[in-house]
């Protein structure tokens, strides 16, 4: 017997929950999106990925670099000079837009948010790694799903793991810089150990791997 207005809840029928990946335009960003991480000689990589991009790439590039959290950086201008992309130094709410490539500043780490933004928050006085790759990649993967593509370039430590089972999780795609081409290698490994890196290349093979994953992107949505 049950209360005047209140149903019986033994005599619903049972609700099926679909608890399978959301396909990918269910994600907030509608468009690729290009994660560049690395650390110890990774200017010289970030040069050589950014280098070859068209103007018009369909596509947002994010980059974070280790860096000293109490000196000014000078990447943002030094990949300015190096590309055709549009590059500016990221700032807390800013939109991401394909064309652009938003690097993060020293002392922030770079959260991706809803409606295709960024936050940032204070990296804090002892680490993690700062910026952190393994933040950055998670949130970006629940906010772009198929759409992200990490690449984890030159470095060391193990920044990005984490990160890497995240953007896989989630269906996006992973690549890492090869021994041979890494000035440090143990943070392309340690992402490689992961058993989620779909490719593993050569610095200068990246590039036209990024081009072909932002195409395949696009051939899925139109």
């Amino acid at each position: 017997m049950t209360e005047q207005g209140v149903q019986d809840l033994s005599a619903m029928e049972p609700v099926a929950v679909d608890l399978r990946l959301p396909s990918p335009d269910s994600f907030p960003v509608p468009f690729p999106v290009i994660a560049l991480v690395a650390s110890a000689g990774g200017i010289t990589a970030l040069v050589r990925v950014l280098e070859p991009m068209p103007s018009d790439l369909p596509a947002a590039v994010l980059v974070a670099l280790h860096q000293d959290p109490n000196r000014a950086s000078q990447l943002a201008e030094i990949l300015r000079r190096s590309t055709r992309l549009r590059v500016t130094l990221a700032a807390d709410g800013m939109l991401m837009e394909p064309g652009t490539v938003l690097v993060v500043p020293p002392a922030r780490h770079l959260l991706v948010t809803s409606e295709a933004r960024i936050g940032l928050i204070p990296t804090g006085a002892l680490p993690p790694a700062r910026p952190s790759a393994d933040l950055m990649l998670s949130t970006l993967a629940v906010t772009c799903g198929t759409r992200a593509l990490a690449v984890i370039l030159t470095g060391m430590g193990h920044d990005g793991q984490a990160g890497v089972h995240a953007i896989a999780h989630c269906g996006g795609t992973v690549l890492a810089q090869d021994e041979a081409s890494s000035d440090f290698s143990s943070m392309p490994a340690a992402a490689v150990t992961t058993g989620r890196v779909q490719q593993v290349l050569a610095v200068e093979a990246i590039a036209e791997a990024i081009l072909k994953h932002v195409n395949a992107d696009l051939g899925r949505v139109s």
